[in-house]
């Protein structure tokens, strides 16, 4: 057995030994006295960082309020995105039919104004296409001279118009919003283009003017509107609404006549080709008794465009497609 200590000893030698150990934690860990009294002035300023020189940062040096500065421009590229994603999307082609039915209208309203100013058309090509035939043949007998040259202006413009906008349509994308709302701008532009060169003197405007010669500045609004016309065409055809082609009455009434289902309560393109057909009456009407009331055929062209700018606009707010997930 090992020999035991005395207790006592045991006891004097363990104080030493404690207070060394306690010696020797003050020295390592020297801890500063807690404060124990601080204003609330001061306890703020202690929560609010300051810079190097002391100065918070909401305040300049001379102590009034610093100018932020600007943030990112994270907002303005999220606006683009989605203004472009916006734009990029296709519409949809339900209710359009609605739109195409006021470019019948606007049809008929442009067509019998340039007829009752320059004897031809610039939507209905059938007719110029007689006109054409009759100014090669009988050019002495016709009571429209050079009528011949003002339809084939309009009949090569509109072909031009017809290649022209079906090309941008299939590069661009048919349905895309930015497409068919460019299309029918660029259509408004041009209609507001030949009125105004009609209301500025360029172009004489009164109706009813034919004579035995011909004013060629007359080619710039028949060329200008048969262009714009194709692109009624192409955009039909482009959201798959080939029932209202919106410048030719000959097949429409065909359609209507020989449609299986004419009598039927539901059918939905043998009420939009009539409805086509009276829209482009009723147009034809309204330019008459305007033209008739005003002698000047640029107040119908004023219209025409306006009623196709709220086209463009019905475009840019039309409802996006919507497609199944699959």
């Amino acid at each position: 057995m090992l020999p035991l200590r005395d207790p006592e000893k045991m006891q004097d030698s363990s104080v030493p030994e404690t207070r060394s150990e306690k010696s020797h934690w003050d020295k390592s860990i020297d801890l500063p006295a807690p404060e124990t009294s601080h204003s609330s002035k001061e306890t703020l300023s202690h929560l609010s960082p300051t810079n190097a020189q002391g100065v918070h940062p909401q305040e300049n040096s001379a102590g009034g309020p610093r100018s932020e500065k600007p943030r990112s421009s994270q907002p303005s590229q999220s606006f683009l995105h989605r203004s472009q994603a916006y734009l990029s999307a296709e519409v949809s082609t339900a209710h359009a039919d609605i739109l195409f039915l006021w470019c019948c209208f606007i049809s008929g309203l442009v067509d019998s104004t340039i007829y009752n100013a320059y004897g031809t058309f610039v939507s209905m090509q059938t007719g110029n296409t007689i006109f054409l035939g009759l100014g090669g043949a009988t050019p002495d007998s016709t009571s429209k001279p050079y009528g011949w040259a003002k339809s084939l202006i309009s009949i090569a413009f509109f072909c031009l118009g017809c290649l022209t906008f079906s090309q941008l349509t299939r590069f661009f994308g048919k349905l895309r919003r930015v497409t068919v709302a460019s299309s029918f701008l660029s259509q408004t532009l041009i209609i507001f283009i030949a009125a105004a060169v009609v209301q500025a003197g360029s172009v004489d405007g009164n109706l009813g003017t034919i004579t035995d010669d011909i004013d060629w500045w007359t080619a710039m609004p028949i060329a200008l509107l048969s262009f714009q016309s194709a692109g009624q065409i192409v955009g039909s055809r482009a959201v798959n609404l080939s029932e209202l082609p919106t410048v030719v009455l000959t097949s429409m009434l065909h359609d209507i006549f020989t449609d299986e289902k004419l009598l039927a309560k539901a059918n939905v393109k043998r009420n939009r080709r009539v409805v086509a057909f009276f829209s482009i009456l009723t147009g034809a009407v309204c330019g008459g008794f305007i033209g008739e009331g005003t002698q000047r055929m640029q107040i119908p062209l004023w219209i025409a465009g306006g009623v196709k700018l709220c086209i463009t606009l019905a475009w840019v707010l039309w409802p996006e497609k919507q497609t199944s997930a699959v």
